[in-house]
């Protein structure tokens, strides 16, 4: 199954994309996997927030095959803990589907139709993160997640 994180936008802080990078690389050990970034909205200076996501859900929902299975990463999503969040992957990788994506949205959060459409909704934590701090933390916890899936010592517990 290839994996795919989608994000907004590009990641203007260099120790984010360099830690980003790194567990990417770090990742391909594990599964075919990449990271697209959709293009910012512009013009958005005296847009309304509402419509500023509604254009990034646009783009999103453009990205998105039906058969994909989608992971939107919401402040309002569900909890996990890393084990259960790798039990949750094992059996989703087992779904047969060929694309699974994780989304994160831009500085105002997913619009509600991606919402709509993601078959799960994730949340790192009830803190509240910047879109591009969530890009790294998520991509060490997708590390771990595939470490603890093949029962590698990364994960101590």
């Amino acid at each position: 199954m290839k994996i795919i994180l989608l994000q907004t936008g590009k990641t203007s802080e260099k120790y984010i994309n360099e830690g980003v990078s790194s567990y990417a690389g770090r990742l391909q050990k594990y599964s075919d996997f990449e990271i697209n970034s959709l293009p910012e909205i512009r013009h958005t200076k005296n847009m309304p927030v509402n419509e500023q996501k509604e254009k990034e859900g646009d783009q999103i929902m453009g990205f998105l095959k039906k058969e994909d299975y989608a992971v939107a990463l919401d402040e309002k999503g569900r909890e996990f803990t890393t084990l259960e969040l790798s039990g949750k992957t094992e059996k989703i990788l087992m779904l047969g589907k060929k694309r699974l994506v994780f989304i994160i949205g831009g500085p105002f959060g997913i619009s509600e139709k991606v919402l709509a459409r993601a078959d799960l909704i994730l949340s790192l934590s009830r803190l509240t993160f910047s879109h591009q701090v969530v890009r790294l933390l998520f991509m060490e916890q997708l590390y771990r997640v595939f470490t603890v899936i093949r029962g590698e010592p990364y994960h101590h517990e």
